[in-house]
């Protein structure tokens, strides 16, 4: 060939390419990374996502958020928990919202030998921990006569109607319906063709696929600080997982009488706030972010040394434990769990 129509030739090329990269450059549209931050459930929400188009989805969440209210939330007279409570003679349909969070409930009651239990409700109102307030602890015939309605064994569902043994069991999912909102809400932005987000509440929190710099999303775990402060432990990275963290050394009640901190989370075997050794427990997990906060309830409400029996049985979990060792504070870390910091 010609030197020139051989140069001729590579021009066109180079312009055909420029052409090619320019026109599809311009058809293809850039993901677009957008915050969307409130209040719900009693604390607040922040939910960061990829979108390629531009659309409003923040009246979707408000209404899974209100759908979710008005089926698990024991601060509202009408919601579908509430009737079961306050009624208990009455036949209930639950919704589709409350069927998930009775089936991972089961499955982590049974799981944890019944340290995660949401039957525990009415024993928690005694201690101040429901939506009644109070002005002294319960005596211990108080505890020992709301025991014998603990036992999530002891509800069922048959053609989507609880059943009760007892008229008196009080469920409470306010150690799960965090976890579960943020898997609503994930659940919702995938219907939605969204593949990168990371969703929070309260602390709980659901991501897939990758931030803005095109990296796993990194999530801080608190460092047990007694003066009210905050600051971070560990960082780690969220490969298509969620979490959630459990911890008594800041959710706590002071008895107005005696100034005695009281720990929010009970143990269900004893009726009591429990006394252990654990001050906080992560959980991660590669399915729901309901499972990681129900683990991390019942976790710490069972101590150090059973909690790590428990995790050995269960290598799908991750955990990160942070506990008093004879009055020094050390770490666990299980295999597979690595940090950024």
């Amino acid at each position: 060939m010609h030197i020139s129509n051989y140069i001729s030739t590579l021009k066109t090329l180079f312009y055909s390419f420029c052409i090619f990269f320019l026109t599809t450059g311009c058809n293809s549209k850039q993901n677009v990374y957008k915050t969307l931050q409130g209040n719900v459930f009693g604390t607040t929400f922040h939910i960061k996502y990829a979108e390629t188009i531009e659309r409003n989805i923040e009246e979707d969440i408000a209404q899974l958020f209100e759908k979710i209210n008005h089926s698990l939330s024991t601060y509202h007279k009408e919601s579908v928990i509430s009737q079961l409570n306050n009624q208990p003679l009455a036949s209930v349909t639950i919704d589709e919202h409350f069927l998930k969070v009775m089936e991972v409930s089961k499955k982590v009651y049974l799981d944890t030998d019944g340290y995660f239990d949401p039957t525990i409700g009415k024993t928690a109102s005694v201690w101040g921990f429901g939506a009644k307030k109070i002005t002294q602890e319960p005596t211990q015939n108080e505890i020992d006569s709301l025991l014998q309605y603990v036992g999530f064994d002891k509800v069922h569902v048959e053609n989507n109607v609880l059943l009760k043994e007892n008229k008196e069991i009080y469920l409470n999912f306010n150690a799960v319906a965090k976890g579960y909102g943020v898997d609503a809400v994930g659940v919702l932005l995938e219907g939605l063709g969204i593949q990168d987000y990371m969703v929070e509440i309260g602390g709980e929190v659901r991501a897939r696929g990758t931030n803005d710099k095109g990296q796993f999303w990194s999530i801080g775990i608190e460092e047990p600080n007694f003066d009210g402060t905050r600051s971070l432990q560990k960082v780690t990275r969220l490969q298509n997982e969620a979490i959630a963290t459990s911890g008594n050394y800041r959710k706590f009640r002071v008895d107005p009488n005696t100034g005695k901190k009281i720990a929010h989370t009970l143990n269900p075997k004893t009726g009591s706030p429990s006394e252990t050794d654990l001050l906080s427990v992560s959980v991660i997990t590669n399915g729901s972010c309901a499972e990681a906060d129900a683990y991390a309830t019942g976790l710490m409400s069972m101590g150090y040394e059973k909690a790590t029996s428990v995790v050995a049985k269960h290598p799908e979990l991750k955990v990160f434990f942070i506990y008093l060792d004879n009055n020094e504070v050390k770490t666990y870390a299980s295999k597979g769990l690595t940090f950024i910091k």
